[in-house]
């Protein structure tokens, strides 16, 4: 089967950084699901593996955790599929990614796709989706609804991915007065787009966009980037017993003393994590994908593509992987077919 995959950490503009290559069919395991991929979406999960993993026992190593495409042929005790049925899912990262024409997934972590989406479209969604919605639900501990609390959701890096999906469901699920930072004109028209009640410009002092907007303080931020440059400020915007979630990976220690006088709580959210320690509930990421999907077939969400960048191809995954580390993507890079 063709893939994509790498041999040594590279810089994104070297040739050797990402080829094509050839490899066996994988043979699928009791609870998987044999995928054939018809399309793929890039992360930055994608870029900091290919930075700082090198492959094992001169193996290549293939990324990608982000897949729509046609169960092929499923385990022996696999149950809540069939071959033939359409899927989408982020996959696990201690198992090979989804940038090859054949793919292996565990069905407890894989949902039907949605049936109005095309398979890029649907390919944009799945770890964004299972991150934004662990973030809100579980991390945060948002409460669904709509009915308006009082409560409020900063969200510090709203035009990527995971800030494209967590606008849309705490718009449509809760009562959250949502706030999104965004700082070039065409990602503040995004954010808004998608349903931010507000936009602040990350360039500036929050405090002085805060108060712009006519506000003191948030009860919940969902900080996605660079934390470590915004902590002493995420503290002071936070209200008193307010909470705090993140993502990324601070490249300075987090001062969590800050955290104390305000009694501020302090949450990680890695989508990984179920998949990796096949916890309890496992299963529940398969169930929200499935959620997911009846949103997005209600008309309730949407899919957050940015841009297409072709066949899936050593070349094309490249240039993805170089944009991506620019920091300027708004939405996500989908690419489709071999």
């Amino acid at each position: 089967m063709k893939a994509v995959a790498y041999y040594q950490s590279l810089p994104a503009d070297n040739q050797e950084s990402l080829v094509d290559l050839e490899l066996a069919a994988p043979t699928p395991g009791p609870r998987d699901l044999l995928v054939e991929v018809k399309a793929i979406s890039v992360n930055p999960v994608d870029t900091k593996i290919r930075r700082n993993v090198a492959p094992e026992n001169a193996q290549p190593k293939v990324l990608g955790w982000d897949a729509a495409g046609v169960v092929k042929a499923v385990g022996a005790d696999v149950s809540l599929f069939k071959p033939g049925d359409q899927v989408f899912y982020a996959g696990a990262i201690n198992r090979a990614g989804a940038n090859s024409e054949l793919h292996l997934v565990d069905e407890r972590i894989v949902g039907h796709k949605p049936k109005s989406l095309s398979f890029a479209e649907a390919a944009a969604m799945p770890l964004t989706a299972i991150t934004a919605w662990e973030l809100l639900f579980d991390r945060l501990q948002i409460t669904q609804g709509s009915i308006d609390q009082g409560q409020s959701l900063l969200i510090v890096g709203g035009a990527g991915g995971v800030g494209s999906m967590l606008i849309q469901l705490a718009r449509t699920l809760t009562g959250l007065t949502v706030i999104a930072t965004a700082s070039r004109p065409e990602t503040q028209a995004w954010v808004r787009e998608l349903g931010a009640h507000h936009v602040l410009d990350h360039s500036q002092p929050l405090h002085q966009e805060l108060q712009r907007i006519g506000l003191e303080h948030v009860s919940h931020v969902a900080s996605l980037t660079q934390t470590d440059q915004h902590f002493a400020q995420l503290v002071e915007a936070l209200a008193p017993q307010g909470r705090l979630a993140l993502i990324d990976d601070p490249a300075e220690p987090l001062d969590i003393m800050q955290l104390k006088r305000k009694s501020l709580s302090l949450h990680w959210e890695l989508m990984f994590t179920r998949s990796l320690f096949e916890t309890a509930d496992m299963i529940e990421q398969g169930r929200l994908l499935n959620k997911v999907s009846e949103l997005v077939d209600t008309a309730a969400i949407k899919t957050t593509l940015g841009e297409h960048y072709g066949v899936i191809n050593a070349q094309n995954l490249r240039r993805a992987h170089a944009l991506l580390e620019s920091g300027k993507t708004k939405g996500k890079i989908v690419l489709e077919g071999f």
